[in-house]
This record gives C-alpha cells, sequence and structure tokens, in this order.
C-alpha cells in the first residue's frame, strides 16, 4: 500500500531547542525558481544571500511536475533563467540553435537548480514555515520562523507563490479579481462565454438528477452568478501538474487516494456518459517516456472553485487544501482506471499510464506542490495591467519581458438554467513580449523600504494570468537581486534605485528588456 505520510503541505514545526540566528546581506522567503534566480545573481554581485524555504524541495512547479514550460515568445528570456534552461539543454543534447531544451523531468529541474545554488555558494533552510516579520523605520529588521529559527539581513525578498512575506510585513495588497472598471480593462472579473475549458455537453449538476431540492454534486457550487466585468474574491484554480509515464518498468499503478469517495467524481461520469472523453487530451510528451498531464475540458485535473481560502488560509487550512487536491487528482485518476461506471475502454486508457517510481521518492511519486496559479498580489505605485499587455501602456523602467497570452483557469463552477457552467476561463493572445515595470516588484515607499517581490507582483488578476511563467518569475527574480545590491551599494530605499544604473548591470548580465 502506498504510503502518503510523507504527501504533506503542512506539519507543525516544533520550537527548536538551538534555534539559528542566519545573518545575510540578502534573506530570501521561497525557494521558487525566482529565489533560486535571485540567490545566484545576489551571489554574484558579492552579496551573501540565502533562502528559506517552506517546503522540503527547491524549484517550485518548475522542479514539481511543471516540465512543459510555458515560455511564450523564447527570446524574451535572458540572463540566469536562459542559463538554467542552457543547462537543460546540456543534459538532454539540445538539437536548438542555442542549445537550449525546454521540456524537462522535475528531479532533472531540481539537481540543476541544486547545482546552480552550490556553484554561487548559497545557504539554504528547508521547512521553514514563516512566523512573524518584524519592521522597524520602515525596513524589515528579521523574519522569525514557526521553529524560532531568526533570518536577518538588509535586504529582503518575497519569492513565495502566495506572498506570505509582503502580507505579513503590513504591506498592501489584493486577491481575488479586480472589477474591469479598475484598471480600464475588458477581460478581468467575472467571465461567461469563454469557448474553452466549459462544458460540451448539457450536465445535469443535481444529486439526483432534475431535482433540485436534492442538493448539488461535489465541485458545483451554489453562489449566484454576477455581473460580466464584475469583481470577486474568486481566483483561478489550481491542479497538480501531473508528471505521467506508460513506461511499464518505471510505472506505478494509480494507487487509491485515502479517503477515496467514488461519488465525488459522478460529474465527471455524468460527462462522460454525455458523450465527451477529454480530460487527458492537455498531455504532453517530454524526455525518457513522461508527460507533463494539465487540465482540459470541462471537467478535468483543476479543481475549480476548491482554492479560495488558499491565499489568505493559514497553514492548516492550506493542509486541508492541499490534501483536498491530493484527493481530487488522485482520486480522479483512480476513478477512471477502476470505477465500473467508466466505459472500458476508457478504463483502458487512463490505465496505460502510471506514476513515475524515479519521481518524487520521498512523496509516494507525487509532485511536491501544488500549482498555486494565484495567491496574494502586491499593489505598487505601477499595476500591470492587461493595457500593458496588450502594449496600450509602456513601462519605460522595464526589467524584464513577459509574452504568454493572458490566460485564466476558470474560478468557479456553477449552476445556471438547471446545468453546469464554468465562468472564469479567459484565453486571450498579447501582441508580443511586453515590459514588465520595475515599479511593479517594489512596494509603496510609505510601508516598506527594503522589500522585492518578484513573483507576486503588482498586478491586476488578468495581467497576472499572463506574467506568472516560471521563466518570467526566473527573470524579475535576478532583477529583483540586482536592484536589492545596488540599493544596498548605495545606502537606498529599494524605491529609489537609479534604474539608469540597474538597467546597465541587467543588460550587462543578459536580460533581455526591450521589445
Amino acid at each position: 500500500m502506498t504510503d502518503f505520510k510523507a504527501l504533506r503541505y503542512y506539519a507543525p514545526a516544533a520550537k527548536s531547542e538551538n534555534p539559528l540566528q542566519v545573518d545575510a546581506d540578502l534573506c530570501i522567503y521561497g525557494g521558487t525558481p525566482a529565489g533560486i534566480a535571485a540567490a545566484v545573481q545576489a551571489s554574484r554581485m558579492g552579496l551573501k544571500a540565502v533562502i528559506a524555504e517552506f517546503g522540503q524541495h527547491l524549484g517550485g512547479l518548475t522542479a514539481s511536475g511543471l516540465g512543459r514550460t510555458d515560455f511564450g515568445h523564447k527570446t524574451s528570456i535572458g540572463g540566469i533563467a536562459r542559463e538554467f534552461y542552457q543547462a537543460l539543454g546540456r543534459h538532454y543534447g539540445s538539437d536548438d540553435a542555442d542549445g537550449t531544451a525546454w521540456y524537462m523531468e522535475p528531479h532533472v529541474a531540481e539537481n540543476i537548480f541544486g547545482d546552480m545554488l552550490e556553484k554561487a555558494g548559497v545557504s539554504v533552510y528547508l521547512g521553514q514555515h514563516l512566523e512573524k516579520v518584524e519592521k522597524r523605520d520602515g525596513k524589515i529588521v528579521q523574519i522569525t520562523m514557526e521553529n524560532g529559527n531568526v533570518f536577518r539581513g538588509g535586504m529582503f525578498i518575497d519569492a513565495t507563490y502566495e506572498g506570505d512575506l509582503f502580507a505579513r510585513a503590513g504591506v498592501s495588497y489584493h486577491v481575488g479579481r479586480e472589477a474591469n472598471t479598475v484598471y480600464k480593462e475588458t477581460w478581468n472579473g467575472i467571465q461567461f462565454g469563454s469557448p474553452h475549458h466549459t462544458f460540451k455537453a448539457w450536465v445535469d449538476p443535481f444529486v439526483t438528477e432534475g431535482k433540485p431540492d436534492s442538493g448539488l454534486l461535489y465541485g458545483v457550487s451554489d453562489a449566484a452568478p454576477g455581473i460580466q466585468g464584475q469583481g470577486d474574491r474568486s481566483i483561478q484554480a489550481y491542479n497538480f501538474r501531473l508528471c505521467l509515464t506508460d513506461v511499464p518498468d518505471n510505472r506505478v499503478a494509480f494507487p487509491q487516494p485515502p479517503g477515496y469517495d467514488p461519488s465525488k467524481f459522478t460529474l465527471l461520469s455524468r460527462y462522460i456518459r454525455a458523450g465527451v472523453w477529454d480530460v487527458m487530451r492537455l498531455h504532453k510528451p517530454m524526455p525518457n517516456g513522461k508527460t507533463d498531464l494539465n487540465n482540459f475540458g470541462g471537467v478535468s485535473t483543476d479543481h475549480i472553485g476548491a482554492n479560495h481560502e488558499w491565499p489568505e488560509g493559514d497553514y492548516a487550512t492550506r493542509e486541508r487544501i492541499f490534501q483536498e487536491h491530493v484527493h481530487y487528482n488522485l482520486g480522479m485518476l483512480y476513478f477512471l482506471s477502476n470505477d465500473e461506471s467508466v466505459p472500458q475502454a476508457i478504463r483502458e486508457e487512463v490505465s496505460r499510464w502510471g506514476l513515475p517510481a524515479d519521481e518524487f521518492p520521498s512523496t509516494a511519486n507525487w509532485p511536491h506542490y501544488l500549482y498555486v496559479r494565484e495567491g496574494r498580489r502586491l499593489v505598487g505605485d505601477v499595476v500591470m495591467n492587461q493595457n500593458h499587455c496588450l502594449r496600450y501602456q509602456i513601462a519605460e523602467d522595464s526589467i524584464g519581458l513577459a509574452s504568454y497570452g493572458m490566460d485564466s483557469h476558470n474560478c468557479r463552477r456553477i449552476v445556471l438554467d438547471g446545468r453546469c457552467v464554468n465562468e472564469g476561463d479567459v484565453e486571450i493572445p498579447v501582441l508580443g513580449p511586453y515590459r514588465i515595470s520595475y515599479r511593479a516588484i517594489v512596494p509603496k515607499g510609505e510601508e516598506c523600504t527594503n522589500l522585492l517581490v518578484p513573483v507576486c507582483l503588482s498586478s491586476s488578476h488578468i495581467a497576472y494570468g499572463s506574467i506568472r511563467m516560471e521563466p518570467v518569475f526566473m527573470v524579475l527574480g535576478q532583477s529583483a537581486a540586482t536592484a536589492a545590491a545596488l540599493a544596498l551599494a548605495d545606502g537606498r530605499a529599494v524605491q529609489d534605485v537609479d534604474y539608469a544604473v540597474l538597467r546597465q548591470r541587467l543588460l550587462q548580465d543578459g536580460q533581455s528588456l526591450d521589445v
């Protein structure tokens, strides 16, 4: 029987009898690709940088199943990010002219990140659950972990997917979808009418079909529809990016998850019965017989609506949500492989696949990280929005480029006219790479003067859907560390860094800043 005990987001950390006091020039909270790129850049600029990571592994989603890199325009990715993809190219023997590779196995990504940090001489502290942030005169002085460890520094970077550091530092942020009126957008807020990832057949949402008083099926909300473009607290759905394999010698059959309840998949069963089978359509090949399975269609791996408490939830709340997503994603694969209500041809198709025995050995061959597509978002002096993505507004203080389309997964699954409807999907292309403003990664000056935020940056919901790609996070992490080093050298607040000097150094280090 598969041991799921290690497959956890959070387990309370006991106070250490001898807590550490770690002093550095730059303290980075979050071992995501952004945090790693920041640490490497800081080291190259002569700073002592340390990483404190919540979990037990480095590399965020890049090392946790998101092997089919979402890159938009490859030419917009420079600096340390490109170095990472060139290292992948050397590992796999790339045929690309510049030696890069963009599709990877999770363990390979994690190993490359580890090698980069080791070469840079960066100390990493795993299992660090942030408890409190201490500020003095508008600056963060130290951050304290649940186990009592203290990290002190002249500069701090919040490289988490949730924005936990800046939230505890009292910095302004937003959660959810802004109304279109806030930043004069058209694709923010409540969005009906997408042709993608919606129900292609009528599916009854009630426990007993045709009887509303019987209650709603698991995964369906009774929320009011709202008005197109209206703001709310919803966020786009999470899932696990699933690394699967069909290589018999490396394949582990999908195990039955703890607390498995087949009734949770009645909605999916009805959808299949209605004639639609597309759950595994976004199942893309990667090296060595592995794949990256992502959400596709009306009912798939996205656990729509189950994540709304995550961004501001305490650690216990997040642990509950994490386990719900494990049960939902793994339970779906087990259901599709084994349940007699599923047509035999589909059971056989899904059963060809399994979890790779050589990936994630410490967590039952299951990814370490939940795909937190959206958490808190900083509110700075510049808020990146749809108009920047479409180049109607141009950032004059560019620290990197984004180029992926404005992309939001569904945020809600509700009932309209007696049927299931998904709401919130947006897939709008951009015109090409566009600039990201330096002012979008720094808080307002009156709130904190020694903090940079390259992941949960200042952005509207729909613009974040374009920016939130792992290579872009690496780019912004490098730029954030460069700015931190310049601010320390000049004794300035991060808001007062001389952009001309910052730009010169970023270009010197291979960043792409202009379109």
